[in-house]
């Protein structure tokens, strides 16, 4: 078992008894389903339907002083808590930046729930393991409790991308991106079922529609560490290249232009170094001619 401090998360806290509705009439996914233990993974939208910020929402048991906590980029954490307090109104709750006091841990490689903090596993796959909320100066001891030896985050962000894994603000801008564009869709990050939220007019419609053209995907290569930069295809740009490690990457594709390159035998290259789309287990969107992971 593998264990890191990943620095770039924060922690924003939600709480009052009005914080589960109020969390529900805002994000995609149904925090109604949310208990101590089981997280889910969502994101605030704008009106127009695009990522402010995706997070991991958990909740603390009440012997535990109750309260939603968010897992959410950390230079995020601020943007998140000034647009709830913005939509927070009558409603009694409490929003705040948790961010310099608590820090997020992620377990994985056959991974159990730490006892350490507020524990949970990650909702959006099974193999990225657990993760646990609780002062950074813990981690020490959270991975020897569990046996887990203790690594670096870039070990943890090599794990991600073979697994294929977008992150926000590296394999995709917030404020610009759709939920489907950045596969929320695929790894539980929607509830289509629940009621109103802001921007679901939009994300349904893209549903129902089946009409997300871009998507990120992950892609192999067997030369040299390419740069991020433009996927090409012979001369055409089809996508870009974002995070790489250890002969994965992910990269955000457009799929009707990549069905055209494949169906003209064109191969795709980035810096001129090819790439092979690998299609994982998760994901239930078609991309052409490509092998199942």
């Amino acid at each position: 078992m593998q264990a890191a401090l990943l620095p770039e998360r924060g922690v924003v806290k939600v709480a009052g008894v009005d914080a589960r509705r109020f969390l529900n009439g805002l994000i995609t996914n149904d925090a109604g389903k949310v208990v101590s233990g089981k997280a889910c993974f969502a994101a605030l939208l704008t009106p127009q339907g695009k990522i402010i910020a995706d997070f991991i929402l958990t909740e603390a048991e009440p012997d535990e002083g109750g309260a939603f906590f968010l897992d959410c980029p950390r230079v995020l954490a601020g943007t998140l808590v000034e647009k709830l307090t913005f939509y927070k109104l009558r409603a009694k709750v409490t929003v705040e930046d948790l961010s310099a006091t608590l820090g997020v841990m992620a377990f994985w490689d056959d991974a159990a729930l730490s006892e350490d903090g507020l524990s949970y596993a990650d909702p959006r796959l099974p193999a990225l393991g657990t993760r646990s909320i609780l002062p950074p100066d813990l981690t020490t001891e959270a991975a020897a409790n569990l046996g887990a030896t203790l690594v670096g985050g870039d070990a943890y962000d090599a794990h991600r991308i073979a697994l294929g894994v977008p992150r926000g603000g590296t394999d995709f801008m917030y404020g610009d991106t759709f939920p489907h564009e950045a596969d929320m869709d695929q790894l539980a990050g929607v509830d289509f079922e629940k009621g109103c939220y802001v921007g679901q007019e939009v994300v349904s419609r893209i549903e129902h529609r089946a009409n997300a053209r871009s998507r990120l995907v992950p892609v192999a290569f067997d030369e040299f560490v390419p740069s991020s930069g433009p996927v090409m295809a012979g001369e055409k740009e089809v996508g870009m290249l974002f995070s790489t490690s250890k002969g994965r990457g992910i990269a955000r594709l457009r799929l009707d232009r990549v069905a055209d390159a494949v169906a003209a035998g064109t191969s795709l290259t980035c810096g001129n170094i090819p790439l092979h789309i690998v299609k994982p287990d998760w994901a239930r969107f078609t991309v052409p001619c490509e092998p199942k992971a």
